[in-house]
């Protein structure tokens, strides 16, 4: 099951007693943070939680799977996510 933006929005709303216009603003504006920083190229590290880095990927070779096509695939960026040491633990039941 995925977690959508309305469903955490109704969360913040059920545990913080925020009225639903102010919690989706805070996770509007927080999204909107985390999307400016990322294109700037800067890594974003929620404590407890885990970082998300930019990673630059260079040219690369490669194929048109559907017509066998070489082709060479352009410079882009990526967003990479490498979870904490504690959300780990919580993922796997306290253990590690």
């Amino acid at each position: 099951m995925t977690l959508t933006k309305e469903e955490l929005i109704q969360n913040i709303c059920w545990l913080s007693e925020l009225k639903r216009c102010d919690a989706a603003n805070a996770v509007e504006s927080l999204l909107e943070i985390v999307k400016s920083t990322l294109a700037s190229g800067d890594d974003v590290l929620i404590s407890g939680f885990g970082k998300f880095c930019v990673k630059d990927k260079g040219k690369r070779r490669g194929r048109n799977p559907e017509t066998g096509e070489s082709m060479v695939l352009p410079e882009r960026r990526i967003v990479t996510f490498k979870c904490s040491p504690v959300l780990k633990r919580k993922l796997n039941g306290g253990q590690g």
